[in-house]
């Protein structure tokens, strides 16, 4: 086996992760960057279970993106799958119940589908700039709104339309599932959760946890369920596809509805907390700010003549595309990927890897792999490709479980990257500590100031909200 640090009898190197864990995020990713000089590939010793950290690209291509047929597969996790999902949490299934999961969300989230929800991202970031204008400092509120919204229109066929505690409720349920999975000793010792119930005690706290997050899941999944089978739904992923009767997915109505909430709460955090990065991205680098600002200005402006940046506009804008790549490898939102467990014995240089190793990509080492690797420089990215987040590129993860919305995120960012530089003069209202981004919160994780660049700036963005309030009209309903 590859080399790693030194561990304690039976608990191995778990101990040293979960204090780094308990630090918080800055603490955690100091653990990971640790494990870097050990080399390309780390053993650490977790209870029961032998983890293998692939710390560089190169490794990563090999073992996930290769050999995906073999190291594919999800472990045993009773806490993250069980308790808190109920086993119905597709990112994190097994591979057997996994691939229809993933096969009806491939049908949502690629082909000539994209172009449809492009203008629903155009749509929906207009209402984003409004709020931006009108409070400023919700900016971070604002930025989960627009993430989720988009999904929402995709998955449910409706406008969002839910109150800020609903939303913040929303994101909750995201931050608490991606904080559980490896957190607790039994999933390093899974035998543990054989034992009777009254000799679990860490089971009453997580069981409450999955208690939450169905209900708050069938809040926003029941008055969809209900449309349906009234016939009185618009299209959409869940209509069209997960209730239909000819395309039906296999799965029961509440794989159903964890499915469907799931797309939305883990694409939408996942763009929340990478537009968040951009953010402290430009205000602590005003340079690339005003080069981005530039680029966009040639594109948009024209004399008196205002309009916003469309997802057309791309290719002509490509640093601010190659800022979508740059931001994710600055500050990964996610800083180990979730682990894949390998089938079958392998050798891989010269190391022996027996069948249930768990290997787990460690995105800060990845993200270190360059020059001046903690300043931020979209211009490493601009070789033609730049509008390919996934070239050359783990920001979605890697082999057969890449996110298969990678493609719907990446417009959603570009778009939101674009308008708010566009529209607005982004600055720090306070002291900045650019390592210590906290996106486990539903608070504001660093103080922003966004000023609106001119009078004119403000009139467009209003105008274009009319457009927006429209789309809510046909359904009965207004923005909220």
């Amino acid at each position: 086996m590859p080399p790693g640090p030194p561990g304690l009898p039976a608990l191995g190197n778990l101990r040293q992760m979960m204090q780094a864990r308990r630090g918080g995020p800055l603490s955690f990713n100091k653990w990971l960057s640790s494990l870097i000089p050990y080399g390309e590939m780390v053993t650490l010793h977790m209870g029961s279970k032998t983890w293998i950290v692939l710390n560089s690209d190169r490794v990563v291509s090999e073992l996930i993106a290769k050999r995906g047929k073999i190291t594919n597969e999800r472990p045993q996790m009773p806490i993250a799958s069980d308790l808190v999902s109920n086993g119905k949490r597709t990112v994190i299934r097994q591979e057997e119940e996994w691939r229809e999961g993933r096969r009806v969300m491939h049908q949502l989230l690629s082909g000539s589908n994209l172009k449809v929800y492009a203008g629903m991202q155009e749509l929906e970031s207009v209402d984003m700039l409004r709020r931006y204008v009108r409070e400023p400092d919700l900016w971070f509120s604002h930025n989960f709104r627009y993430a989720t919204s988009v999904l929402y229109r995709i998955v449910m066929g409706y406008p969002l339309n839910k109150t800020r505690a609903a939303l913040d409720d929303y994101q909750r349920v995201t931050i608490e599932f991606v904080t559980s999975i490896n957190r607790s000793y039994v999933d390093f010792f899974p035998s543990l959760s054989k034992l009777p119930h009254l000799l679990q005690p860490w089971r009453h706290y997580w069981a409450q946890m999955g208690s939450f997050h169905r209900r708050v899941f069938q809040q926003w999944w029941d008055p969809i369920r209900a449309a349906v089978d009234k016939g009185s739904a618009p299209p959409s992923f869940v209509r069209d596809i997960l209730l239909h009767p000819d395309t039906r997915y296999s799965g029961d109505d509440e794989e159903a509805m964890y499915l469907a909430t799931s797309v939305m709460a883990a694409g939408g955090d996942n763009t929340r907390m990478t537009i968040n990065t951009f953010i402290m991205a430009m205000i602590t680098h005003p340079e690339a700010q005003v080069r981005a600002r530039e680029e966009i200005d040639r594109v948009c402006t024209s004399g008196r003549s205002l309009r916003l940046p469309r997802m057309s506009d791309l290719l002509e804008m490509p640093y601010v595309a190659a800022m979508i790549k740059e931001t994710l490898r600055w500050r990964p939102t996610v800083p180990i990927v979730p682990p894949h467990q390998v089938t079958e014995n392998l050798e891989f240089d010269g190391h022996f890897i027996p069948a249930g190793t768990i290997f787990l990509i460690n995105s800060i080492a990845l993200s270190s792999e360059f020059d001046n690797a903690h300043e931020f420089q979209p211009e490493r990215w601009i070789d033609g490709s730049e509008a390919r987040t996934t070239n050359n590129f783990w920001g979605f993860g890697g082999g057969r479980r890449i996110c298969v919305g990678w493609k719907v995120a990446e417009q959603a960012l570009f778009i939101a990257f674009a308008r708010l530089l566009y529209c607005f003069e982004l600055s720090p209202r306070g002291p900045i500590d650019n390592e210590r981004l906290n996106h486990q919160t539903v608070n504001e994780p660093f103080p922003v100031k966004a000023t609106v660049r001119s009078a004119e700036h403000a009139l467009l963005v209003e105008e274009e909200a009319s457009k927006y309030e429209a789309s809510f009209s046909k359904f009965g309903s207004t923005a909220k």
